[in-house]
Formats: C-alpha cells, sequence, structure tokens
C-alpha cells in the first residue's frame, strides 16, 4: 500500500497533464449515498418510477417527494471530504487540468476544481421548465411542492433523468481530455455505466497512465489500470498529496 501511495505520488508529480474521473465512491465519505450497488437509493426505489423524465413529467410531485426533496437535504448538509479536497490541490499544483464527473453532487465545484465536466448534470442547480432561469438547490424554497420559479413554473434539477440524453459537449469534451491527459485517475467508480466507462479506455489507448483509487477490484482493474490502490477515497488522495508535498 505505502509502495503504491509513493508510486502515484511520483507519477502524478511527474505528470504534465492529468485528468480525474470520478464516481459516487468519491462523495461516500461526504455522506452521499450511491445510487447503485450495496445500500444504494434504487435498492429502495424503482428508478423508473422516480428518476425516469416521463415519471417527472407525469407526477413531479411525486418525484419531488420520493427523491429531489431528500436529495436535497443530503446536499444542503453535504461537505467536500478529503477526494475532493486532494484534486483541488492538484490542480492548485498545476497537475489536474479536468474532472470528469458522474455524481451530480457539486462538490468538486465547492472545493474548488475550476474545470468540472458533469457526465450526469447536477443535482446542485434546479432550472425553471418555463423561462429556464436557474437556481442554486440549497437557496430552493420547499415550502410548495413541487418548487416553482418566479415566474411560476415549475423546478427541476439539472441532473439528466433517465430517458434524457447526456449533454454532447459532456461528451466530446471527456474524449478529449482522455485523449490528450498523460495521466488519469480513477476513483470510486464501478466503470459499469457508459459511456463514462469508456473514458479510462480512450486514455489508455492513447497512451496515459491509469491509477485506479477503488475498495475492491473492478472491470478496468489488470486490463485497464495500471495499478489499482485499494481504500477509501478520502483517505487514500489524502495520503498521495502528503506524498507529493514532500517531493516538490
Amino acid at each position: 500500500m505505502d509502495d503504491l501511495i509513493k508510486k502515484a505520488a511520483k507519477d502524478l508529480t511527474g505528470a504534465k497533464m492529468v485528468a480525474a474521473l470520478t464516481g459516487a465512491g468519491a462523495s461516500i465519505e461526504s455522506g452521499i449515498p450511491p445510487f447503485r450497488g450495496k445500500g444504494g437509493l434504487w435498492e429502495k426505489f424503482d428508478p423508473m418510477e422516480v428518476a425516469h423524465i416521463d415519471s417527472f413529467l407525469q407526477d413531479p410531485v411525486k418525484v419531488w417527494n420520493l427523491l429531489i426533496k431528500g436529495m436535497k437535504d443530503v446536499l444542503d448538509q453535504a461537505q467536500p471530504n478529503d477526494c475532493h479536497k486532494g484534486l483541488a490541490r492538484l490542480e492548485e499544483l498545476g497537475r489536474l487540468q479536468t474532472v470528469i464527473t458522474q455524481n451530480i453532487d457539486g462538490l468538486h465545484q465547492l472545493a474548488g476544481n475550476t474545470d468540472v465536466i458533469e457526465f450526469h448534470g447536477t443535482f446542485a442547480s434546479q432550472r425553471c421548465m418555463e423561462c429556464n432561469a436557474h437556481m442554486e438547490t440549497r437557496r430552493v424554497d420547499m415550502s410548495e411542492i413541487p418548487p416553482r420559479c418566479h415566474c411560476g413554473g415549475i423546478l427541476r434539477p439539472n441532473a439528466v433523468f433517465f430517458g434524457e440524453m447526456i449533454p454532447q459537449e459532456a461528451l466530446w469534451r471527456s474524449r478529449q481530455v482522455a485523449t490528450d491527459c498523460d495521466v488519469m485517475l480513477v476513483i470510486g467508480t464501478s466503470a459499469v455505466v457508459q459511456p463514462a466507462a469508456l473514458m479510462p479506455v480512450v486514455a489508455k489507448e492513447s497512451g496515459a497512465k491509469i491509477i485506479e483509487i477503488n475498495p475492491e477490484s473492478t472491470l478496468l482493474t489488470g486490463d485497464i489500470s495500471d495499478y489499482l490502490i485499494k481504500g477509501p477515497a478520502g483517505e487514500v488522495m489524502k495520503d498521495i498529496l502528503a506524498q507529493m508535498e514532500k517531493m516538490l
């Protein structure tokens, strides 16, 4: 473990351009539950019932009450953990350029990362379905469900619901970043959900070194990842950054 931490610190210190791909495991230490897997939200709810765009359009009150309201409560309290802070520090050090994230919590930006590609949009802000005005989720008045804009339109998360397309710009930019980086950190993702799972493959094929940080092995381990550092994302990132600070 210590040898891999030192190896990662050395690889990141010597890199010209680092990219990171993050999944739910990057935010668990901030108290945000994953959607998939053991203990995930989809064990409690049918995603087609509470997270499909057709369900929202048909019954926004139900979707707000079952899913979005609870997510707002969690996000109102959530703060960046050592994983988010570590990636922000990597950017400060001039190593990390872009974070590609499957998460919808906005914690990378809150930690200080300035270039974040959100594959699935964000729950950190809402937009009006009538006038398209945007509002921070933390500032949304919940006295009426569904919450409404000053124009009277219904607010919806800026996240991508099932049944909606991933923004083309996010896909295009992610491929470009994956192609251009010489090191990619893959943190807290099982690398199952496409097309985000394709980005480490694109990076690898373009000659990048892939450093994986996950509690367990994934589909990437061995074939795509150069090495896997097992452990919680925040703890591992904190150790890597501490090692890097010694080298700089």
